[in-house]
């Protein structure tokens, strides 16, 4: 058997387990796709953007961005996860509708294909027959609409997303899930830009429908297992990112963009600072210009409390590089995630490739 089918039949163990999980209706980790994010320039510094972000990927980082557009522009990333079994793909369109205001659309799949399906592995005389095996995929969609506007403040803008979560495992079930997000950005004296991003403000409820005869089928294939049918209801509560950002220009070529945002949950888990009610992780990104063309990007993110096989706790953080050329209104963009390895479910290389509509000009 190939390395791949045996982590495909693991991701297999995986989803059948979060089965039984879903009991617990409201949950820490829903719908964690939404949370890789989007564009090799955003992985490059870390996921560092709430503040700064200002063109069409705005609407996944920070609707209120969108207001800065000045012109229709277009998205397309590509990442593989686990050793490329998992492809994550992101398509987004922009436009100003004025000088006011924005939209944006997107959509965003996350899937894994041909996994082995072994819960029938073993006929009913007990004997394995390499016959029953079949195979199935798993996918994760969200489709966003986004719409920002500039506020009558001088400096404010704000912007809302409405997402639709589809999600769809083999035959076993599916769900439909819909949530609102709402983003404010300030543009402050001097060049320093404040964000504020409320994931999921309305919570983001995902209704599923279980195919109850699949569910017994894997109930008489995993020995020892007395699972119950899960709830057909997930509630993905919200989350809170601030971020604060600033460009600075040297010798009119050279240009070094910084941000620092902090990320929250509101429940108890193993980030940086963690509560029985909140938990907060920084992530800091750093992009190095050169006549607005040339980009070197870094950041660090991700820090996390980790508990050792000794007892001892100890906290691991996740480096990221990129680099970016842009010419024309072409930018294209690659990030290596996670430079060292410590988380290593998110390690890839990310292209993201972003086109300004002046290039049909």
């Amino acid at each position: 058997m190939s390395k791949n089918s045996g982590l495909k039949q693991l991701l297999l163990l995986f989803i059948i387990t979060g089965f039984s999980l879903q009991a617990q209706t409201v949950r820490k980790y829903s719908n964690e796709f939404l949370n890789i994010g989007v564009d090799a320039r955003a992985f490059g510094m870390s996921n560092a953007m709430v503040a700064g972000t200002g063109d069409v990927n705005a609407g996944y980082w920070n609707p209120a961005g969108l207001t800065k557009l000045e012109d229709k522009q277009l998205s397309l990333m590509h990442a593989s996860y686990f050793a490329n079994i998992a492809n994550y793909d992101y398509a987004a369109f922009a436009m100003p509708l004025d000088k006011e205001s924005a939209v944006a659309f997107s959509l965003i799949r996350f899937g894994v294909d041909d996994i082995l399906n072994t819960t029938q592995l073993i006929d009913d005389q007990g004997q394995v027959n390499y016959d029953r095996i079949s195979l199935f995929s798993t996918a994760d969609y969200a489709g966003t609409f986004s719409y920002a506007r500039r506020l009558p403040l001088d400096g404010f803008s704000f912007g809302v997303n409405a997402k639709v979560v589809r999600r769809i495992i083999g035959d076993f079930a599916s769900s439909w899930g819909f949530g609102l997000d709402a983003g404010l950005q300030f543009e402050g004296d001097k060049g320093w830009q404040y964000g504020l991003m409320v994931r999921d403000i309305s919570t983001t409820v995902n209704a599923w429908s279980i195919d109850e005869d699949k569910f017994a089928d894997i109930q008489g294939a995993v020995a020892g297992q007395n699972q119950e049918l899960p709830e057909t209801s997930e509630i993905t509560i919200p989350k809170l990112q601030m971020g604060v950002a600033k460009k600075f220009t040297y010798d009119y070529d050279y240009t070094l963009q910084a941000e620092l945002d902090f990320n929250f949950r509101f429940a108890e888990t193993n980030d940086f600072l963690s509560t029985s009610s909140l938990s907060m992780t920084p992530a800091l990104g750093l992009e190095f210009g050169y006549i607005d063309m040339i980009f070197i990007r870094t950041g660090v993110g991700n820090f996390q409390n980790a508990r050792r096989l000794d007892g001892t706790e100890s906290t691991s953080v996740q480096p990221n590089l990129g680099v970016g050329f842009k010419y024309k209104g072409i930018a294209v963009d690659y990030a290596l995630t996670d430079i060292g390895d410590s988380s290593a479910a998110l390690y890839s290389n990310v292209f993201s490739v972003t086109l300004d509509w002046d290039i049909f000009r």
